[in-house]
């Protein structure tokens, strides 16, 4: 269950015979003119220079792809950026620079990772066709790049409706110390016509909430244009996959809304948002004293030695170190080549034995050194499991859903049968809000202390520094997640669980929200990336009062 992240599956695809037609070209102002643009699905038909076409439109045509011929293989070009450097050191520090420009100006730089392409198509290939649009998700590094461009970059924004110039450069670069660019080796440009994107017009207007929340209705006003708006751009697709919205002020409800066939009563899966839960249940345990302590060590709850791999680094493995991603395995789900890689683990008929078995990592610090671990969760929920009576379920059930009068659930479980903490646990949107307004709450539900106050303050709080995802200057806790969202020019704090497919739950520090975002994009790459802009552009500047 990733709390998201992306590692890029990567190759070239090598098509379009040497022609004439495809012979760079000298524009009137002397610039090259050497890559061209189609529309043809490639997995059926070839393209060909005959394919060539000088405008495209967004929103309608489905297919689109880059052609371009070099002098010289890539590996020429680097070498005239750092000739002292083998190739195999040319090859691990560089790669193709794509600019992107929109009328003129630029607006997205990629420069592709190292894996992106084989040696041989960087050290003998001339001719590409890289595939940049297609209707559902390929393995191809353009695909990514081309919605890293449009999502994440803002290419979607800049192509109001009209009529606009596309212009793609490729160049090569190679980043040691600092960044290298060298000349230009193919360019070319195209003519983008937008369609207008067809929608119910209906899913636009705010949502009015129904009775029988169970919540509380608020009172207070709140930007309604700037919710339509958000609305408008998920009708249109704009933030794919998204299922619901629930807004939480002064614990009462202010906005509930649902799209893409999910209402209040669905279950969602949130995927590793159910991480944080094991926190929750791990620190109810320790507070009614069937665990000592989150300091407790790993080597109290199994014998290390009977697992493969033993070293004594893992007897000094503590409970916290779990909570904190800082235990030390050789796990990392965001490295696919990685032992400890979470799918790895899912196949495997023993979940905690396969996690206990991992070796070491010498170069970590347990405590300290940061790595997203989901194998590291599943041992937590196997302690608890082990450790609180009629096992990890049946006490969450009583000790945590039932004081939040939430009953409609669903666990998913591990081969042994545990209720499976590395993610996936369902409830409906507005009862996640439940669980992080009884975070907001600082542990206390209707009067009743249902987590410890000090155990709350603990799990949000900044425990482990991280940039995990690309949160700058982010910061871990206990299975929660920290960072800071900068809206005109005011800093709001808010700790929050998260859950591969863009799924939230953000708790403020400083102001009274509590946001819930439900999303089943679960193979979209900027998920998580959709989530952060709605909240930034759309729903805090919506819910924040204004001065």
């Amino acid at each position: 269950m990733k709390s998201n992240y992306l590692v890029f599956i990567v190759c070239f695809i090598v098509a379009c015979n040497t022609s004439k037609s495809s012979t760079p070209k000298k524009s009137q102002t002397n610039e090259i003119e050497n890559l061209f643009f189609s529309k043809v699905d490639f997995k059926k038909n070839k393209p060909t220079p005959n394919n060539y076409v000088n405008s495209f439109t967004l929103n309608k045509d489905e297919f689109l792809n880059i052609h371009f011929t070099l002098d010289k293989p890539l590996i020429e070009s680097l070498k005239l950026l750092a000739p002292s450097l083998s190739q195999d050191q040319l090859l691990n520090k560089g790669n193709f620079q794509f600019s992107f420009l929109v009328d003129g100006k630029k607006v997205h730089i990629e420069n592709l990772n190292k894996g992106a392409g084989t040696v041989d198509s960087k050290t003998t290939k001339l001719e590409y066709m890289v595939p940049l649009m297609y209707p559902k998700q390929i393995d191809f590094w353009g695909w990514f790049m081309w919605l890293k461009f449009m999502k994440l970059s803002g290419g979607q924004d800049v192509f109001a409706e009209g009529n606009h110039s596309l212009t793609i450069e490729v160049r090569p670069y190679l980043k040691e110390e600092a960044l290298k660019v060298g000349e230009i080796l193919a360019k070319g440009n195209i003519t983008i016509e937008v369609a207008k994107i067809p929608i119910d017009e209906s899913l636009i207007p705010v949502q009015e909430i129904q009775p029988d929340s169970g919540w509380q209705l608020s009172k207070d006003n709140f930007d309604r244009h700037k919710i339509e708006v958000l609305n408008r751009k998920i009708a249109e697709k704009r933030f794919e996959n998204i299922n619901g919205i629930v807004v939480i002020k002064e614990n009462k409800l202010l906005i509930e809304e649902y799209f893409n066939g999910e209402n209040r009563n669905s279950l969602h899966n949130p995927r590793s948002v159910g991480k944080s839960f094991a926190s929750t249940m791990l620190g109810i345990a320790i507070k009614e004293n069937h665990i000592n302590s989150e300091n407790a060590f790993l080597k109290d709850f199994y014998k290390l030695k009977s697992f493969k791999n033993y070293s004594s680094k893992k007897d000094s493995v503590t409970l916290k170190s779990l909570l904190t991603m800082s235990s030390g395995f050789l796990g990392d789900d965001s490295d696919y080549n990685s032992p400890g890689n979470e799918e790895n683990m899912y196949p495997a008929d023993n979940w905690v034995k396969f996690s206990l078995d991992l070796p070491m990592r010498k170069d970590k610090t347990i405590g300290k050194d940061f790595t997203y671990f989901t194998a590291g969760v599943v041992i937590l929920g196997d302690v608890i499991h082990k450790s609180v009576p009629e096992g990890l379920i049946s006490y969450a059930d009583k000790k945590l859903f039932a004081p939040l009068n939430i009953t409609n659930y669903k666990w998913q479980y591990t081969p042994q049968k545990v209720g499976n903490t590395a993610g996936g646990i369902q409830l409906r949107a507005i009862d996640f809000a439940k669980y992080g307004q009884l975070y907001k709450n600082k542990g206390k539900w209707n009067g009743k202390q249902i987590i410890a106050e000090k155990w709350v303050e603990k799990s949000v709080s900044k425990q482990v520094s991280q940039t995990y995802a690309g949160i700058k200057d982010g910061y871990y806790g206990y299975l929660f997640w920290n960072k800071i969202y900068t809206v005109n020019g005011r800093d709001y704090p808010v700790s929050f669980c998260s859950g591969r497919g863009g799924n939230k739950i953000f708790i403020f520090k400083n102001i009274p929200f509590v946001v819930v975002i439900t999303s089943s994009a679960y193979n979209n790459p900027n998920a998580h990336a959709n989530a952060d802009k709605m909240m930034k552009e759309y729903i805090l500047p919506a819910i924040i009062e204004r001065k």
